[in-house]
């Protein structure tokens, strides 16, 4: 094992990376530059190029090797972070980056170079920016369209306070879709003294293509010949304002807005929200890039400029390939674009989201009345396989969370039954349609939330902890959560039988535990559990996938006499009073387990039932606490939350000696 390997072995290990140098090596240029300053202070204009392509390289060297981050969202924008980093004084300038996939360049520049071998592994750097980990992370982002309005709140708050630092908001294309960031715009338009700089990253991607009526619009823009021309000659004349008086930036402004509204078949979107738009321009032409800006940094008010960009440009595997799969593509060889992939030697359970994608096909072809919508996230949720099989029966509606569920609840007014698959973390966005459009009008709507649980390297921002808890709350809501891949296919076939009303169904990012998983459908009675194993001392109750680690600590504790039942409940909502009865009949002592929030999920609802019913019992509780928890792989945080196979195992001995504890408390 080389050197390399053997470090990431020993941070992926546990051990502390601070006592750790990396060894991948910086380019000449690169290596002077600990700070943005040192990028300002070190290079002229000329040199920023070198400075970009040693950028781009450290990203690929490293992401190759440790293979567990995103990729192509920050190659496409090397050029951009040196050019922004270069002009703009930052930390003084802040700078707030749309979700967090394209800042990897920024972090390099901005004092994380000597870390960024650890991103995403426990004990590292974040994926995303976070305020906690850098004064250049002015905005912690995770989830997308944020970054228009955190910016425009910082200008409003220093305009207040009469301190005149540039605010840049660097957002996606992809992410505009979202309502928050035209809720933004709206907002910002108003504010003419706000100093914020939109920068829109335009390459037509999210992780999977864009889709809608914005993307168009863009399009019609950068494919313009007539317009580009025109703009180019509009921008020679902003370029020139010393040389024409203080007159000339409105005169060459008015002609602009003039040529734009009759060049492009649509009139300018964000000027109509009385934003100053400069573009479209190449996102990869670092001194171009750098010349704009300067020229935009003393143009007071709201004003968005469009630069266009290749994901993955400069590693051409990533800028010719599959754009989706590069997005994310786990360890590779950089020299020849295979993507490097551990063939197990026996088969293997499938993805969650994998038999959700061929279940829903299933059915559909057996219903006509299903249809399947997801924002965004086609190829992470597997609904790409219905809309190449039904392309008339699955929606892309992009990232646009809260019209996915009233969308979807207008489809079930008109007797169609929609399947809504979206991430439980993004779910959380759209909580309030759930309630108002789906709920109370008591709508025949499944909610398909992957992601359940603590889900890894994406961290605090993507971890799917709270869904259970927030969704039980809600009226003529049934919540429910798969132990495996076939109880998954049976609870979908059950959400489709009749008019359920609001059916959530809950799963875990990665791999079941059936590689024959593909069983026939069975009816799941609505609102039942079931007992899995017989015992005498102590009962388990769990939901969802963690049940299977629950049945390997019942095997543990066999081995060391002690006697455990486990009871998989299935439903949160309704909860199974008969098998509650039955539970709290036989035993005094009861463990629930969830893969979520303890306030308010499962293990709440279980002392609810008990209250109500006034059983007495010693119950303890394990989950994810009351905090946030921050990046590593599922059984790290499993481990770290006190809820892996070896702390039922423990919590179930301590209980057997009549210790009852707070996992709280155990955690941080």
């Amino acid at each position: 094992m080389n050197s390399l390997k053997f470090e990431t072995f020993l941070i992926k290990s546990n051990i502390s990376y601070f006592c750790l140098m990396s060894e991948y090596k910086a380019g000449p240029y690169l290596s002077q530059i600990e700070v943005p300053e040192d990028l300002r202070k070190k290079f002229d204009i000329e040199q920023l190029p070198q400075v970009s392509d040693e950028v781009r390289q450290y990203i690929i060297d490293v992401i190759s090797e440790i293979g567990n981050s995103h990729f192509g969202a920050s190659l496409g924008v090397v050029e951009l972070s040196v050019a922004i980093h270069y002009v703009f004084n930052t930390p003084v300038d802040q700078l707030v980056w749309d979700v967090g996939h394209q800042a990897y360049g920024h972090k390099i520049l901005t004092g994380r170079r000597g870390k960024f071998h650890t991103n995403r592994i426990k004990g590292g750097i974040s994926g995303f920016p976070k305020r906690s980990e850098s004064d250049y992370d002015t905005f912690g982002v995770g989830h997308s369209s944020t970054s228009i309005s955190g910016a425009l709140g910082m200008a409003v708050a220093n305009t207040y306070k009469n301190d005149d630092r540039a605010h840049i908001a660097v957002i996606g294309d992809g992410s505009m879709t979202a309502g928050l960031a035209f809720e933004g715009l709206n907002h910002a338009g108003s504010i003419d003294d706000a100093n914020l700089l939109v920068i829109l990253n335009d390459n037509c991607m999210s992780i999977d293509p864009n889709v809608g009526a914005l993307k168009e619009y863009l399009t019609d823009i950068t494919t313009s010949h007539t317009y580009n021309k025109v703009k180019d000659d509009v921008w020679s004349m902003l370029g020139k304002v010393s040389k024409f008086g203080p007159n000339a930036q409105a005169i060459a402004s008015k002609i602009s807005n003039a040529l734009k509204g009759t060049l492009l078949k649509h009139s300018n979107y964000f000027e109509s929200l009385n934003f100053r738009y400069f573009g479209p321009v190449d996102g990869h032409d670092t001194i171009g890039l750098v010349k704009i800006l300067q020229d935009l940094k003393d143009i007071k008010g709201p004003k968005i400029l469009h630069v266009v960009t290749t994901k993955g440009k400069g590693y051409k595997p990533a800028e010719e390939g599959n754009a989706t799969q590069w997005h994310a593509p786990g360890i590779f060889n950089k020299e020849t674009g295979e993507i490097i992939k551990v063939i197990p030697d026996s088969p293997q359970p499938p993805k969650f989201q994998e038999v959700f994608g061929h279940t829903i096909v299933e059915l559909a072809e057996k219903n006509e009345k299903i249809m399947g919508i997801t924002p965004a996230m086609p190829t992470g949720c597997s609904l790409n396989i219905m809309m190449k099989a039904m392309p008339d029966r699955a929606f892309d509606v992009g990232i646009a969370e809260q019209h996915a569920v009233t969308f979807s609840a207008g489809l079930a007014t008109q007797g169609m039954l929609p399947f809504c698959n979206i991430y439980s973390s993004f779910m959380q966005r759209a909580y309030d349609l759930v309630i108002h459009d789906v709920a109370l009008q008591d709508l025949n709507v499944v909610f398909c939330l992957d992601r359940g649980g603590l889900v890894g390297a994406d961290g605090a921002t993507h971890h799917g902890a709270y869904d259970l808890a927030y969704m039980r709350s809600i009226p003529n809501m049934i919540v429910s959560s798969p132990m495996n891949e076939s109880e998954l296919r049976n609870l979908m076939y059950t959400a489709q039988l009749e008019n359920k009303g609001a059916f959530t169904i809950r799963y875990p990012r990665g791999k079941g535990v059936m590689p024959k998983w593909k069983t026939p459908f069975k009816e799941i009675k609505v609102g039942s559990g079931r007992k899995l194993i017989n015992g005498s001392d102590i009962a388990f109750l769990t939901i969802g996938p963690i049940g299977n680690k629950t049945t390997k600590a019942i095997e543990t504790l066999k081995e060391k006499g002690i006697s455990a039942a486990h009871y998989d409940m299935r439903f949160v909502k309704p909860l199974d009073e008969m098998l509650l009865h039955e539970v709290f009949s036989k035993f005094d002592k009861v463990i629930t387990v969830e893969d979520g929030c303890l306030m308010g999920g499962m293990g709440s609802a279980i002392l609810e039932f008990m209250a109500d019913n006034d059983y007495q019992a010693k119950v303890v509780r394990l989950g994810v606490p009351d905090k946030f928890i921050h990046h590593g792989t599922q059984d790290e945080l499993h481990a770290e939350c006190f809820y892996d196979e070896s702390a039922m195992v423990q919590s179930a001995e301590k209980l057997m000696e009549g210790i009852i504890f707070n996992v709280s408390s155990l955690v941080g």
